[in-house]
């Protein structure tokens, strides 16, 4: 009898710590934590979200491709990738991108985001 009530606490704690936000603007379940690179480039938004579609397709699969709101999700070994590519707002001429990564259990892979990130700006120059 004593299991049950350490139980519901347990899933009242998970339930809690709940959810963290995609960088395609979804919502998915696990702790939030610092899983995402922005960067802001001297590109248009279309030219910046073609790099990204090639280093994506160069490292993995994508397996969600969004031009309407300039959205790409795909797998890189066991990470799934998010990539959300806008105009900033301030700064005319600017575009940022933002490239976030979580591994399976949601854990955040920083290494990857920051490898993407830089294959992006590359591609870019190319």
């Amino acid at each position: 009898m004593k299991i049950k009530p350490a139980a519901y606490l347990f899933a009242l704690v998970i339930l809690i710590t709940g959810c963290y936000s995609t960088a395609s603007g979804g919502k998915k379940f696990g702790l939030p934590r610092k899983d995402s690179f922005e960067s802001l480039y001297q590109r248009p938004v279309e030219e910046l979200y073609d790099a990204a579609v090639r280093v994506l397709d160069h490292n993995g699969n994508i397996f969600h491709q969004d031009r309407l709101t300039n959205t790409l999700s795909a797998r890189v070994n066991t990470t799934t990738v998010h990539v959300h590519v806008t105009a900033s707002e301030d700064q005319p001429g600017v575009s940022r991108i933002k490239v976030q990564c979580r591994r399976s259990m949601n854990r955040a892979d920083q290494d990857l985001c920051a490898e993407l990130d830089k294959q992006i700006a590359l591609q870019l120059v190319r």
